[in-house]
C-alpha cells in the first residue's frame, strides 16, 4: 500500500512541480497564475499540450521553444523532478494518508518558497498566509482520522512559540531577520510541532545550523562576507525536511552525546 501511495504522490508531485515552476515566474512578478496559459516569454506562443508533461516535454523540445528556439532552462524540469521525488520520499516516511495532505502542501509550497527567496529574497504573502487556514484544516483533518486532538493542539503551541521567537528576532536585530521568515516560522512551527516536540526542537535548530554552514562556505569560498545577507526561508525548510526525514535519529544521536 505505501508503495502504491508513493507511486501516486510521486506522480502528483511531477505535476504539482510543473505549476511551482508557473508559480515561482509569476507571483513576485504580482501576475496570474492561471492567465494566460503557459507561454514563451520572447514569442508569446503558448506552449502546446504535449510540450506540458512534466519533464518528458522538456527533453521531446531538447531545452528549447518549439516556435522561437529560445533555451529554456534545465531549472523547469528539475523542479518537477525534485518536486516529485519529494512529494514520493514524504509519501514513504510518514506513511500513513491521513497526514500526508499536510506535509505534501508544506512540501509543495516549500519548494516554491525556496526558489523565490534564493531568487528575489523575499518570501511573498500570496503563498505564505493563504498557507495558514489550509494547513489548519489539513493538520485537523489528521487529527481527527487519527482520534489525537493532542496533536493539533501540539502544533497550534509550537506555531505560536516559534512565531514568537522569530518576532523577538527581528525586534531586537532587523537586519538579522525578515518580516517573511517571522511570517513562515508558525507554519514551520506548526508542522514540526504537529509531529512530536522532538520534531519540533530539532527542525527549528537546524535551520539555524544550515544557515551557519552555508555561511561558513560563502565565507571560505570567498563569495561573501561575514556581513553577506543570505536568504534565511531556504534553511527553515530545509530544517523541516530534516526533521520529517531524519529528527527521530538526530535527537537520539545528541542525547546521545549530551549523555
Amino acid at each position: 500500500m505505501s508503495v502504491y501511495v508513493a507511486f501516486v504522490a510521486g506522480l502528483l508531485g511531477l505535476v504539482v512541480g510543473s505549476f511551482l515552476n508557473v508559480v515561482v515566474y509569476r507571483v513576485p512578478r504580482g501576475e496570474s497564475v492561471v492567465r494566460p496559459p503557459s507561454h514563451c516569454p520572447r514569442c508569446s506562443r503558448p506552449v502546446r499540450n504535449r510540450h506540458n508533461i512534466p519533464v518528458a516535454g522538456w527533453l521531446m523540445l531538447r531545452g528549447r521553444c518549439a516556435d522561437c528556439g529560445l533555451p529554456i532552462s534545465v531549472r523547469y524540469p528539475l523542479v518537477e523532478l525534485t518536486t516529485g521525488l519529494l512529494f514520493a520520499a514524504v509519501a514513504v516516511r510518514l506513511g500513513t494518508v491521513a497526514t500526508l495532505p499536510a506535509y505534501l502542501w508544506f512540501a509543495g509550497t516549500g519548494v516554491a518558497l525556496a526558489l523565490i527567496d534564493l531568487e528575489v529574497r523575499r518570501l511573498p504573502n500570496a503563498i505564505v498566509l493563504p498557507s495558514y487556514p489550509v494547513l489548519a484544516v489539513l493538520l485537523a483533518g489528521a487529527a481527527a482520522w487519527q482520534h489525537d486532538w493532542w496533536a493539533l493542539v501540539r502544533a497550534a503551541i509550537g506555531a505560536a512559540a516559534l512565531f514568537a521567537f522569530y518576532l523577538s528576532l527581528v525586534l531586537v536585530y532587523p537586519a538579522g531577520m525578515g518580516w517573511g521568515d517571522v511570517k513562515l516560522s508558525g507554519l514551520v512551527g506548526g508542522v514540526l510541532a504537529f509531529l512530536s516536540w522532538q520534531a519540533f526542537v530539532v527542525g527549528a535548530f537546524a535551520a539555524f545550523l544550515l544557515g551557519a554552514i552555508v555561511g561558513i562556505v560563502v565565507v571560505a569560498s570567498r563569495r561573501g562576507g561575514r556581513r553577506t545577507a543570505l536568504p534565511f526561508g531556504p534553511f527553515m525548510i530545509g530544517g523541516v525536511l530534516l526533521a520529517v526525514f531524519a529528527g527521530a535519529p538526530l535527537a537520539s544521536w545528541y542525547s546521545a552525546l549530551a549523555g
